[in-house]
């Protein structure tokens, strides 16, 4: 059996995390909690914990994958990453998906042959950024990648499960029960603009066709006004483009939303907005403001903000952003506030909304922008 430590119980946890990264350089084999199940550890520059690992494999199955410290690691490997792949690493990690993508790079090349046999067991290169602290930690201090196996067909949730089968070839255990999910990850293979679902676990295939999907942001100063009715006006647009109801958007992949960059969190949109758009069939009564947050622009496909202001300052502190924060008009002019104006103000701002969201939706599909990654049949096969 191995030598298993309770991490919570430990007189300091820091050094169970040297005595793993140590362990781990020597070339032995570590078991460590993460967020879906118990996992095996071995160092992805270490031939004799990679040969190891790989008899496990052999007898376990399950889905072996590089772990990553941070989701940005996976360009170093994958340098030729679709925009699918990008999107799905942004909007994914840290969290329950395996990611495995085609044309892996050099960086990967320098891996060992057993590292890259593991790792490429579900198609292509399988990586993961594990959202546990423990594992978090040991990478941190590990002074190579890791290759983990533990997910899919071997699915051991408690510390003991894993002790059971395969703690004479640890080293060591480190045991924080229970795992968040007590499921496996799902893993997702990524083939240039298409992806497949090769195993279901924690996150379902439909949740990856929305993961996949295409997001358009409007912003604006409080999101009670300009934003929101670009966002009403425009779901129902796209709604009537595609052929289907507003409630099926997500479904067919494509989110609409909203957000403020002073706004506060939870406020109605104001109430000549609700009564403009009301006349114009859309209903903006369970509207509720948000901040903007760098997740919401990280996760958004396309930015449009009703100022030249609000997009300076977005790529202000988000300059890498810039290719897809974009001013609503098609002129260049600024969508003017209509609060304290008067109805007549906001029919006309909302004609301008409408008017320029009718050019980009044409823009969107012409241009392909607006469409999605597809998926095949869902194949599980370990």
């Amino acid at each position: 059996m191995a030598n298993v430590v309770d991490f919570e119980r430990a007189d300091d946890p820091r050094d169970v995390i040297h005595a793993a990264v140590q362990a781990l350089a020597e070339g032995w084999l570590v078991g460590f909690p993460t967020d879906t199940v118990y996992t095996i550890a071995a160092s992805a520059l270490s031939v004799p914990g990679l040969a190891a690992l790989e008899k496990l494999h052999a007898t376990h199955g399950g889905y072996p994958y590089l772990a990553l410290k941070a989701a940005g690691e996976a360009l170093d490997y994958a340098p030729e990453m679709s925009e699918l792949g990008r999107k799905l690493l942004r909007r994914s990690w840290p969290g329950p998906i395996i990611l495995a993508f085609d044309r892996p790079g050099c960086l990967a090349d320098q891996l060992p042959a057993a590292a890259r046999k593991l790792t490429t067991s579900s198609g292509g290169l399988a990586m993961r950024v594990v959202p546990h602290a423990i594992l978090a930690s040991a990478l941190k201090l590990s002074p190579s990648p890791l290759v983990l196996l533990g997910e899919g067909a071997a699915d051991w949730k408690l510390a003991a499960e894993l002790d059971l089968v395969a703690g004479d070839q640890l080293d060591l255990l480190i045991r924080q029960d229970p795992c968040r999910y007590a499921q496996s990850s799902s893993v997702v293979n990524i083939t240039g603009p298409e992806w497949n679902m090769v195993h279901e676990g924690v996150v379902t295939e439909r949740t990856v066709s929305r993961l996949a999907g295409q997001m358009f942001l409007f912003v604006c100063t409080g999101n009670t006004c300009r934003s929101p009715m670009a966002e009403g006006l425009f779901r129902k647009m796209l709604a009537n483009h595609i052929h289907c109801g507003e409630e099926d958007l997500m479904d067919r992949g494509y989110l609409v939303a909203s957000a403020g960059l002073a706004a506060a969190s939870g406020a109605p949109a104001s109430p000549e907005s609700l009564e403009l758009l009301e006349k114009r069939g859309i209903d903006l009564r369970e509207h509720a403001s948000q901040p903007i947050s760098p997740r919401l622009l990280q996760q958004a496909d396309a930015v449009y903000t009703m100022t030249r202001q609000h997009r300076e300052m977005i790529l202000r502190e988000f300059p890498d952003l810039a290719p897809r924060v974009h001013l609503l008009t098609r002129d260049g002019s600024d969508v003017l506030d209509p609060i304290g104006f008067g109805f007549e103000e906001y029919e006309k701002c909302a004609d301008q909304i409408e008017r320029n969201l009718r050019a980009i939706l044409e823009e969107s599909f012409n241009t392909g922008t607006a469409t999605n990654g597809t998926t095949n049949r869902t194949t599980d096969n370990p």
